[in-house]
């Protein structure tokens, strides 16, 4: 998934006041994956200064021990769908990270899916990792793209449905093996270094990346795949994490990447903090989207006149301020007529909704509020009559249980890999420890993204969003893409699907996104 829940609500704050430098880490601090460097001479090494840590080295060795992964598990599969049958290797394990003095970091946890009977050499592959920071990759793999889905849509789907997992028929392995990758602290990837230095390496902007692209690399030479083609799919904060990992593997790692898919990404974190008038632009049209689904199916060439508005009328209003009574009481007016929302309460905020207060006043009459990652999606306020906002999200909170179940039984049962502790589908730690960076320059990926299209000319992109996504809105990233240059604009389609964040949760949305995946993969 994805932005986890308080992601965005918190992220000026966390610009503000993050803690952990880590804009210095460098493929240094993350020297070596898999294969440690020869040991060094630990007599010669004053006592307490063993990696940084002190404290007896065997000690620490068995420490870290302790919380290690086990070996991989390699298990034959065989999938059973509509008109194929596909027969595969699945393998469960992890990559170890060590840093440059040959001392053990952390284990990052990979499920692959590798088509028997395929020229190793000529077979794409494609990584896969969803965002938060703080979520795994069972989103997409148990969502989108992996041979087995867990249904993530429908009325019936509670904490307490069954996670039992079925054949996806539209699986993205009939033309592409697939790595689907769990940064640090989320699945079953985890430190195994002892002290909170190591921790703070990975949960960073800088350290994410380093770590994505050194377990790629890693990934690709472990199974003889550095000659196949390469793809880079990432989700929500993987809008951040992809286009900064391919410019990383392109200049840090001698590895080329032929494509870049984008679901529902976050690419600017400005337009999400502080006083942006850009956030009112870009959630306006997934607004009244969600108003008009109610009456109907909704397309994006329906919005057509919203988003004309948006970045016209709208925009011009809302930059003459409230000190413009006109031009404020005439934004409110329309905002209102648009999502049905009472007049009243829009010319009171103005007709300046941020995404909290638009999903409890939709539908505060009958005490519902809409879901954030699938605003189509309705819920019981449990507090309908406090003044503050005190709900969950109905779209999302519900699927964490059955998910999570659904994952573990794949891993243990499936592909038969046991790993100790807990699996964490979406980690709230990890986003509360993240270091946004510090400073006047939010996290962003555009420039990276200019600088993948300028560096390799066959680079392409796929962007992918769904209309009612309050989470990361379609509308700021078409915002942010039209700002890029002339020469790339063949090279990047952005497409829109009936849906929320996890837009592949519906039938139609999901076969259609993979035929746009095909269609790059096959180019």
């Amino acid at each position: 998934m994805i932005m986890s829940l308080p992601a965005l609500r918190y992220a000026g704050l966390v610009l503000a006041v993050s803690a952990f430098a880590l804009a210095d880490v460098t493929l240094a601090d993350l020297a070596r994956a898999d294969d440690p460097p020869q040991p060094r001479n630990e007599a010669a090494a004053p006592a307490g200064q063993k990696g940084g840590r002190g404290g007896n080295a065997a000690q620490a060795s068995s420490s870290a021990s302790d919380r290690r992964l086990p070996g991989d598990s390699t298990t034959k599969q065989t999938l059973d769908l509509p008109g194929r049958t596909l027969n595969f290797a699945a393998t469960a394990g992890s990559i170890r990270v060590f840093d440059d003095k040959g001392e053990p970091l952390a284990d990052i946890a990979t499920t692959s899916y590798e088509l028997d009977g395929a020229d190793r050499a000529t077979r794409p592959v494609t990584f896969l990792f969803n965002g938060g920071p703080g979520a795994s990759s069972a989103w997409l793999q148990f969502g989108a793209a992996g041979p087995w889905r867990l249904p993530l849509d429908g009325e019936g789907l509670s904490p307490s449905a069954s996670p039992e997992v079925k054949p996806n028929a539209e699986t993205w392995l009939d033309f592409t093996d697939l790595v689907f990758i769990d940064p640090v602290g989320t699945g079953y990837s985890r430190v195994i270094a002892s002290g909170e230095d190591a921790r703070k390496r990975f949960y960073s902007v800088d350290g994410d990346i380093n770590s994505i692209a050194l377990v790629i690399r890693r990934w690709l030479e472990k199974h003889n795949r550095l000659t196949s083609p390469k793809y880079v799919a990432g989700e929500s904060y993987g809008g951040i994490r992809g286009p900064k990992v391919v410019r990383q593997l392109q200049i840090q790692h001698g590895v080329g990447v032929k494509g870049l898919i984008l679901m529902s990404p976050l690419l600017d974190f400005r337009e999400f903090t502080g006083t942006s008038l850009l956030q009112y632009v870009a959630t306006l049209p997934s607004y009244v989207a969600v108003a008009r689904e109610a009456k109907g199916p909704v397309k994006r060439a329906d919005l057509a006149d919203v988003e004309a508005y948006a970045r016209g009328e709208f925009l011009a209003d809302l930059v003459k301020g409230q000190a413009d009574k006109e031009a404020s009481n005439r934004l409110a007016d329309k905002v209102a007529e648009l999502t049905g929302i009472d007049q009243a309460v829009s010319r009171r905020l103005a007709g300046r909704f941020d995404v909290g207060e638009f999903r409890r006043e939709l539908d505060r009459k009958n005490g519902m509020v809409t879901g954030r990652y699938d605003a189509s999606v309705r819920g019981f306020d449990p507090y309908p009559d406090s003044s503050s906002s005190r709900f969950g999200d109905p779209s999302g909170d519900v699927l964490q249980a059955p998910l999570t179940s659904a994952a573990v039984d794949v891993l243990t049962r499936k592909l038969n890999w046991r790993p100790d502790g807990s699996y964490e589908v979406l980690n709230g730690a990890v986003e509360r420890n993240w270091d946004f960076g510090g400073g006047i320059n939010p996290p962003q990926s555009l420039s990276e993204l200019r600088q993948i299209l300028a560096t390799d000319a066959k680079l392409n992109v796929l962007v992918a969003h769904g209309l009612f996504d309050l989470a990361t809105p379609y509308f700021g990233t078409k915002r942010a893409l039209d700002q890029l240059p002339a020469f790339v604009t063949s090279r990047v389609k952005f497409v829109v699907y009936p849906g929320g964040h996890m837009f592949y949760s519906r039938d139609g949305s999901r076969q259609a996104l993979r035929g746009e995946v095909e269609a790059l993969i096959r180019e």
